[in-house]
């Protein structure tokens, strides 16, 4: 290990290396909700967190080692070789196996955070103020209604503060209750507006503080099994994108919307296969729980989102559900070609092709636009 400098194998699961950082005084510069990936299959499909200020975690990555088709180890950087480097930061694991990786990291931090509730209207009129009031912020919309949260996390050197629980609404009802209310609007969908409105009054409608290490901030309880879609758009873009899936949702009564729709930030990278190429990006990610493993009717909800995200140039997460094709993502990715001649270059014989890379890169005839 390098001053704030680390390497780690490829393998490393994100809640491994935050427990090794934290043991040695460091961190992650950021990091997303969940820490259950691999720090290469993190990198590899531009896993984010949030804050306007803040890349996706493969901008922190210094160096790393790649291992090619032809048996070749690659060690690349921005100063060894930046298109291959680049192109590798997220890969989607087509241009070989990666086995080691160095980061940049920091001094281990608090974060202190502040939840509020505010209403839609509130929250799409100060969108700019509120995204750049804090280091790290995100909204959650409580679809069918006009209930929002607005969580705003800033670097504190306050000393970590442990609140006491209530099992009762936090996990009785926050959870249980709410995966039966679910499984219940699986046969009766007009449910789902009273849900979402119950489960914000029972555990959002009131402002929560906290301080505590920044890994146990940044993650949280993704509570049960999910379908989920997240696409990235120029964060200006946002508050229209969100105004029209509101309007969407209220032309079409009978389409239901899990709660919550979360809003996420990114700066602008240079990685060319980054949701955020070139700009400073809103992620906006629905949601459809899946109570008991029961499947949920989401057809008409995420192609009415999709189109919505299309219609503003967005670009849809790579490790999350989409039907975008090769042509569509080539308007959407300038380097889009770029990439796909060192993929070719890197993997003449495409060992490392599967029927995603067949789809969505490749767009092979039998495999396009499935899931």
């Amino acid at each position: 290990m390098e001053a704030l400098q680390i390497t780690v194998g490829a393998g490393i699961k994100l809640h491994q290396l935050n427990d090794l950082l934290d043991h040695l005084g460091l961190a992650l510069l950021n990091l997303g909700s969940i820490s259950e990936q691999s720090i290469a299959g993190a990198i590899s499909t531009g896993t984010h967190g949030t804050g306007i200020k803040f890349g996706i975690l493969a901008s922190m990555v210094l160096e790393l080692r790649l291992v090619i088709a032809n048996g070749e180890i690659l060690t690349l950087s921005r100063e060894s070789s930046p298109d291959l480097f680049l192109a590798a930061l997220c890969s989607l694991g087509c241009l070989g196996v990666i086995t080691r990786v160095k980061l940049q990291v920091v001094s281990a931090y608090q974060i202190k955070s502040i939840q509020k509730p505010i209403q839609f209207k509130s929250m799409i009129n100060d969108f700019g103020a509120h995204v750049q009031s804090a280091d790290h912020v995100r909204f959650w919309w409580f679809p069918h209604s006009d209930n929002c949260i607005v969580w705003k996390g800033t670097r504190t050197s306050e000393l970590p503060q442990t609140t006491q629980s209530d099992w009762l609404k936090n996990t009785l009802f926050g959870v249980h209750g709410y995966e039966a209310s679910l499984y219940a609007s699986t046969w009766f969908p007009s449910l789902v507006p009273t849900i979402n409105r119950q489960i914000f009054n029972l555990l959002f409608s009131a402002p929560v503080s906290a301080i505590g290490k920044s890994f146990n901030v940044f993650n949280f309880d993704c509570l049960f099994s999910q379908y989920v879609t997240e696409w990235a758009i120029e964060w200006t873009k946002a508050p229209e994108a969100l105004v029209k899936l509101k309007a969407f949702l209220e032309e079409h009564p009978k389409i239901v919307a899990h709660s919550p729709i979360e809003i996420r930030f990114v700066k602008a990278d240079d990685i060319p296969m980054s949701m955020s190429y070139g700009h400073d990006t809103c992620f906006i990610g629905i949601i459809m729980y899946r109570p008991y493993g029961m499947e949920v009717d989401k057809a008409a909800y995420w192609k009415g989102y999709e189109s919505i995200m299309m219609s503003l140039g967005g670009r849809p997460h790579w490790a999350k559900e989409h039907h975008l094709t090769a042509k569509d993502l080539r308007e959407r990715y300038p380097q889009f070609d770029s990439f796909c001649a060192i993929r070719s270059r890197l993997d003449p014989t495409d060992i490392f092709t599967n029927q995603y890379i067949d789809r969505h890169i490749l767009e092979s005839p039998t495999m396009a636009a499935k899931l």
